[in-house]
């Protein structure tokens, strides 16, 4: 690969955490501050990073297009599609799916309550992976590298008095998960919200998840539980088409 392609590379994974100057990336890379600033000039030529009032560069707006088309394309997304939506014809709840994309867990697909309750999740959000139903469904799957890998950067705040704030504490939740082959959110992030989640499985290994949530007001866990067959079923026939 050529040298310059892969710098620029991480160059824009560096400003993923917050904008730097030129002399601060010429010390990161090691680079004279002079060839950072042909670098960060050819970036922003093509939108890639933008310059701010402060002289400070961040990432630019022609990302965000990329990285939604690069979720249009998506092979689960489009795997999904017809399945999600057929399932959501049947129970009215919120369908979310997520996918397993490198460290991060990030929502793909959504379809909103049929009784026109909105959550708080977007596509291209990324998934709270240890407070989350489909956070829980995709780690209980993976081995304890990955599993580490995608837990790195978690903070562990507790949203609500049911949230699991140590590892210990879910790694024995993730257990429970991968014998019964679903996982639950009761109330772990939003105190009002519960939701079920199995996960989608391929030769590859997982590469996501699907869950149903609701209100609690509206269904209870119990109530909520009792379409984790249906769910799963359809997570199967994602799986079957993805191959």
């Amino acid at each position: 690969m050529s040298q310059s392609v892969t710098r620029a590379a991480a160059i824009l994974a560096s400003l993923t955490g917050e904008p730097s100057s030129v002399s601060e990336l010429a010390a990161e890379f090691g680079i004279h501050r002079t060839t950072m600033f042909r670098e960060l000039q050819s970036l922003e030529h093509v939108g890639f990073v933008r310059k701010q009032a402060d002289g400070r560069y961040a990432l630019g707006m022609q990302l965000a297009v990329l990285g939604g088309a690069a979720l249009e394309q998506l092979d689960l997304r489009g795997a999904a599609f017809a399945h999600m939506r057929r399932l959501h014809r049947i129970v009215g709840n919120t369908v979310h799916l997520g996918a397993l994309i490198g460290d991060e867990i990030v929502y793909v697909d959504k379809v909103e309550d049929a009784a026109g309750v909105r959550m708080y999740s977007r596509v291209g959000a990324s998934v709270p992976p240890y407070c989350s139903g489909i956070g829980k469904a995709v780690l209980a799957e993976l081995p304890t590298d990955r599993r580490d890998a995608v837990l790195a950067g978690c903070d562990w705040h507790r949203y609500t008095a049911n949230t699991l704030t140590t590892r210990a504490a879910l790694d024995a939740d993730l257990a429970v998960t991968a014998r019964r082959g679903w996982a639950l959110d009761d109330a772990e992030f939003e105190d009002f919200v519960g939701c079920v989640a199995v996960p989608i499985v391929t030769s590859a290994g997982v590469v996501g998840a699907l869950s149903l949530t609701a209100l609690r007001a509206a269904q209870s866990r119990e109530q909520l539980e009792q379409r984790v067959p249906m769910l799963r079923e359809t997570a199967a026939e994602i799986s079957r088409q993805l191959g």
